[in-house]
């Protein structure tokens, strides 16, 4: 991670070489992954953030598996006994296909056509005509870990050998999340029941070898070249196999699974942001203690205050007003109630883990094959447990940024900052300092205050008001991703902030794990001074806490935060 001077040794910015939060991943399939290493400026290593290949069997994958196939290009293995399951199964609806009795999928229409028999020579066409009809989303094109997300589970439902596909499906499916051979999939286009339809359709056109998708280099490309070039051999659908691809809460799923990695680690930094604002603003750190902590008995709050104090364990400047000599009562609540918020946000995150967990364990298609061989219809395609911890979270990182800006606003305020200079500016009067940064946290606060209402209070009736009531849960998992990235963004201009307020306090030193932040944020930023350019900064420390790069430096330091 190179640091680019200006001709003005005071507007230099950092070019950081991080991975984009939330964006395209552009590494292979079964290549290490690297990550910056805080100790050398940011020069590349290989770093291990998962496992580099995942087996998927008849039974759930951890979240950890997800994001380590969706977001780190891990490889996928087919277990071969849930392999004979998945064929021992496609009997069934072989047998079924034969029956003069109509099967629903299987020898009729859909959704509102599930009455209309269809000839055995006209079973195929029935199943691309569902994919292509169904591939009908609009806007912009999904992130790639996204789609890599909602294949992965897809997959993993194929293999529990409850949907009758083929083996030679299940195949096709892993090997072009193998050759990274990522299906172009739209913005809109899921209600989130019956599952999520038009991105899976996507997803599924592009293993027919149809429609547009996006190869190992990133380009876009017709999904029968780019299957070409793989050596793999488009699939032609049989009977019920168009209605296995598409009916799932995978892609809802999938970006749940993701939410949770990035807001483990975002909480933790947030922790760190306090920390260093709590330090910067002379407040004190005996609110934090176990025994007061211990009084509410919150598994989040007693780990975020645990943090604290490890995080202002020996500071030097929380020491200089500690005693008889101090006259304060006691802090704002944006610091002393820190790990209260901060705890709650936890609690709220191990909720949506458990929900996802219990998904991941589930076999969601309709009509499913149950274990006796039956063939049943049912509703387990709709979104809305999923949706709910979705628009949970999204309630929870609004809270959590609403408290970090009025961190980053308390340093600013001459009155509130305890003998900082006003907005941490070098020449009040003739500079501004980080006035304007601290409007751009407050604007994505607003923001995210706007995201916070939930999607899944919403219903649209569809499908000739055979599918009359939908989760949105799509909808829900993607306004949390730009809400999770509005909360990296306010996060980082706390940091950005602490920093300066640190620098102002010296001589004094902060803690050994704020200190270490602070200097690995002075390795992208420089420190107080005359104003200028900051937009590249913010950028610059923003991408340093979306990497974890804020976190690394801190357990360092100190060790891993709870």
């Amino acid at each position: 991670m190179s640091v680019i001077p200006d001709t003005d040794d005071s507007t230099r910015t950092a070019a950081v070489d991080v991975r984009v939060f939330h964006r395209n991943m552009d590494i292979q399939p079964g290549a290490t992954p690297t990550t910056s290493d805080p100790t050398t400026s940011g020069r590349s290593h290989p770093e291990p953030v998962g496992p580099t290949s995942v087996v998927l069997g008849a039974g759930p994958l951890s979240i950890d598996e997800v994001v380590a196939v969706a977001r780190h290009g891990a490889r996928i293995d087919l277990d071969g006994a849930a392999l004979d399951g998945v064929a021992a199964s496609r009997r069934i609806i072989e047998a079924l296909a034969s029956d003069p009795e109509p099967h629903y999928g299987i020898s009729t229409g859909f959704g509102a056509l599930a009455t209309t028999f269809i000839e055995p020579t006209r079973r195929a066409q029935l199943q691309a005509s569902l994919v292509r009809s169904h591939a009908a989303g609009s806007g912009e094109v999904v992130e790639r870990e996204v789609v890599r997300s909602l294949m992965t589970l897809r997959l993993s439902t194929l293999m529990t050998g409850r949907t009758g596909v083929r083996v030679e499906t299940v195949r096709a499916y892993a090997a072009m999340l193998n050759a990274a051979i990522t299906p172009v999939v739209r913005e809109y286009g899921s209600l989130g029941c019956s599952g999520d339809l038009a991105p899976l359709a996507h997803c599924a056109l592009a293993v027919m070898g149809e429609g547009e998708v996006t190869d190992m280099s990133g380009r876009v490309r017709p999904a029968a070249d780019a299957l070409a070039d793989a050596d793999l051999q488009p699939v032609q659908l049989a009977e019920k196999e168009g209605l296995a691809l598409i009916n799932g809460t995978d892609g809802m799923l999938g970006m749940l699974a993701l939410a949770v990695d990035d807001l483990r680690m975002l909480l933790r930094t947030a922790d760190v942001a306090a920390a260093m604002s709590v330090e910067g603003l002379l407040g004190t750190d005996a609110v934090f203690a176990a025994d007061l902590q211990a009084l509410r008995p919150q598994s989040g709050q007693a780990e975020s205050a645990a943090n604290l104090r490890l995080l202002l364990d020996g500071s030097p400047i929380v020491a200089s007003h500690r005693g008889p000599q101090c006259t304060r009562v006691q802090d704002a609540y944006s610091l002393r109630c820190a790990p209260q918020v901060h705890g709650a946000a936890r609690d709220t995150v191990d909720h949506a883990a458990m929900v996802a967990e219990r998904e991941l364990a589930s076999a969601v298609d309709n009509p499913v094959l149950t274990p006796d061989g039956r063939v049943e219809s049912n509703g387990n395609f709709h979104g809305a447990p999923v949706a709910y911890v979705l628009d949970f979270l999204a309630i929870a990182v609004a809270d959590v940024a609403s408290m970090s800006e009025r961190r980053t606003d308390r340093f600013l305020d001459r009155s509130r900052s305890n003998g900082l200079p006003p907005f941490l500016a070098h020449e009040v009067g003739v500079d501004s300092g980080l006035m304007i940064a601290q409007y751009t946290a407050a604007g994505i606060v607003s923001e995210l205050k706007r995201l916070a209402h939930p999607a899944s209070v919403d219903s649209i009736p569809s499908s000739a008001m055979q599918e009359d009531h939908v989760s949105m849960g799509w909808a829900a998992a993607r306004k949390l991703r730009r809400a999770i990235d509005g909360l990296s963004r306010v996060l980082a201009i706390e940091v950005m902030t602490a920093a300066r307020g640190l620098d102002l306090r010296g001589p004094l030193e902060p803690a050994v794990g704020t200190g270490a932040v602070l200097r690995r944020v002075r390795e992208q930023v420089t420190g107080p001074g005359p104003d200028r350019f900051l937009s590249p900064e913010i950028e610059a420390v923003t991408a340093l806490v979306q990497s974890g790069e804020v976190l690394r430096a801190v357990t360092g330091a100190v060790g891993d935060l709870r």
